[in-house]
């Protein structure tokens, strides 16, 4: 199993997390993250939130998670080390009337004591980190004995993991790495998490719903970072190549037959109970 931990390769984790601040910090993820909200709902359910739960949202986004969350008035604190995202939650959280505590943190180094959560949550946000087995130490440290970490990750072979794989042909990654979609499968995350945990995962789809293929390459190559990044980073040539791949994923995914985009997209819900 490809865990970093083990990898012989000197890797500058701190470039790479720089350069990837700046990948989700361009264009504008919260237009595209708060479509998503229903895996935040999801999530919540799947790991049985109740109201009493002290609840941490890491890598968090503009708080999908956070707000389903706070809906069950569990107590909420929620990170990100993009600021401007934390931001963006935090106005929505506002304009529902939510208590939640917004902080910046690396998900890879979080600020909270062990075992300070009952319920630590991630949708589509962790997976990215590039130390993937320190992040889901953390992730273990701060959640408390008999606690729950809820995840989603989307898989390798879903949509978006099989969208990542084009982008890795244009814009490669920094040698070492592991991909952030191994986080979609159940086997690599227990070598991440070990043997003081339960672990419960189930397939699901997140449906992307748009005008038409070409509307949601344009949303994305807008809004979505590292897609924007990759086009940014090669010339109008392999621009073009790369949205004509992108294009035949599509067509490759896509349900529907008049005209719009209903592309189902697989993701893994996991379920982490910590042990000890």
């Amino acid at each position: 199993m490809n865990v970093q931990a083990a990898n012989p390769i000197n890797i500058d984790y701190a470039m790479i997390k720089g350069r990837q601040q700046a990948a989700w910090s361009s264009g504008n993820y919260a237009v595209v993250g708060s479509t998503l909200q229903i895996v935040g709902e999801n999530l919540c359910e799947a790991v049985d939130l109740r109201s009493n739960h002290r609840v941490l949202d890491v890598a968090a986004g503009n708080g999908n998670a956070t707000l389903a969350a706070a809906r069950r008035f569990a107590a909420v604190t929620s990170t990100d080390y993009v600021g401007a995202l934390l931001d963006q939650g935090r106005t929505r959280a506002e304009a529902e009337n939510w208590p939640v505590i917004f902080q910046q943190a690396d998900a890879e180094n979080l600020p909270f004591p062990d075992g300070s959560f009952d319920v630590v949550l991630s949708t589509f946000g962790v997976m990215f980190t590039p130390d993937q087995a320190k992040a889901a130490k953390e992730l273990l440290r701060v959640c408390r004995v008999g606690g729950k970490i809820g995840l989603a990750n989307w898989t390798p072979e879903g949509f978006i993991g099989r969208l990542f794989k084009i982008i890795g042909k244009y814009v490669p990654p920094a040698p070492g790495l592991s991909s952030p979609a191994l986080w979609g499968q159940r086997a690599h995350l227990e070598v991440l998490f070990g043997k003081n945990v339960s672990i419960a995962a189930a397939s699901r789809h997140f449906v992307f719903r748009y005008k038409s293929p070409a509307h949601w390459v344009d949303f994305f190559r807008t809004y979505y970072g590292p897609v924007l990044k990759a086009f940014a980073a090669v010339d109008a040539t392999k621009q073009k190549s790369l949205e004509t791949e992108i294009l035949a994923l599509i067509g490759e995914f896509n349900t529907a037959k008049d005209g719009t985009l209903v592309v189902p997209s697989e993701y893994l819900e996991v379920v982490v109970t910590k042990s000890r």
